[in-house]
């Protein structure tokens, strides 16, 4: 204990800092399964008995979410009491799980509308299972993002909260539709969908570095937008205006960084036509370091 106190680690610390690993484990253990139940399967089969490649990738993007959520739940100082710091903990991460879990339906819905994603991801679909694991770790960035901007514990936070993420989701979709619209234009008008769903993993990895950038830079209006947990329209119009400059903004960075640096490779028939996962991999790597460069310049 000397060594801890010596650190300025006090034994009250040390039980909240339990109270929250335990309460993020128990979270954790409760998104693995319900993954199974929500495609009512079981999962330990799918993982461990079928070796479903495509449902182990899905299930890791939903853990991975949840884990990110819940360093946004974790402020890294101490409640006023005990009981304070679960119940806090207790609600942002139960709060996260279900707007990851929304986040999922509503992209499923409404990204992924021409395909059924479950029944794809049960047959093993690695190209749509990677796009659904982006799709929920980009959720979660843009959660945590919102959970540090936001303060307190009140109705009004989860508002503001909700407020955000919905703004998030369209623009999430916005950002699918326009993927998919230069895919038709470089294809004879063919679904980028339908590509997914027929195994097209390098055109997922490619998607998926997008959904990511496009998170990360989300993450930059956190320091423009001022919080007001009471200004319900102030803070739609807020996030919505800084996210359509942020996506502009990006997809043009990326486009121009990735004429630089891949310089005289045709992209779109490596990826596209050529399914070269290496090139698509790449392509994914600029588009996050991009975000993240602008997310660090913003900041």
């Amino acid at each position: 204990m000397t060594f801890f106190q010596d650190l300025g680690i006090t034994s009250e610390l040390m039980f909240i800092l339990v109270i929250d690993l335990t309460i993020a484990i128990v979270l954790l253990t409760l998104m693995r399964y319900l993954q199974g139940w929500s495609v009512n399967v079981n999962s330990r089969d799918e993982l461990a008995v079928k070796d479903n490649f495509a449902f182990g990738i899905s299930t890791a993007g939903a853990v991975m979410a949840l884990g990110i959520v819940l360093t946004g739940a974790i402020t890294g100082e101490a409640a006023s009491s005990y009981a304070v710091e679960a119940i806090g903990m207790t609600a942002y991460g139960l709060f996260g799980l279900i707007l990851i879990k929304i986040g999922r339906w509503f992209h499923d819905k409404m990204a992924l509308n021409e395909v059924c994603k479950n029944d794809l991801i049960i047959k093993g679909n690695v190209s749509i299972a990677i796009v659904d694991a982006s799709a929920a770790i980009a959720t979660a960035i843009i959660i945590r993002a919102v959970l540090l901007w936001a303060e307190d514990l009140t109705v009004n936070t989860f508002v503001a909260i909700f407020s955000a993420f919905a703004i998030s989701q369209v623009m999430l979709v916005l950002l699918t539709r326009l993927r998919e619209k230069r895919y038709a234009g470089r294809n004879q008008g063919a679904s980028m969908q339908q590509a997914l769903a027929a195994g097209q993993t390098a055109l997922a990895i490619r998607h998926a570095g997008y959904m990511l950038a496009m998170a990360l830079s989300f993450n930059a209006a956190s320091h423009f937008i001022i919080y007001n947990p009471e200004a319900y329209i102030g803070n739609l119009i807020g996030w919505s205006m800084f996210s359509i400059i942020m996506l502009a903004t990006l997809s043009l960075l990326i486009t121009l960084v990735k004429k630089l640096v891949l310089a005289t490779i045709n992209l779109a028939e490596e990826v596209e036509k050529q399914q070269n996962i290496g090139i698509a991999a790449v392509e994914m790597a600029l588009s996050v370091a991009v975000a993240l460069l602008l997310t660090a310049l913003m900041a």
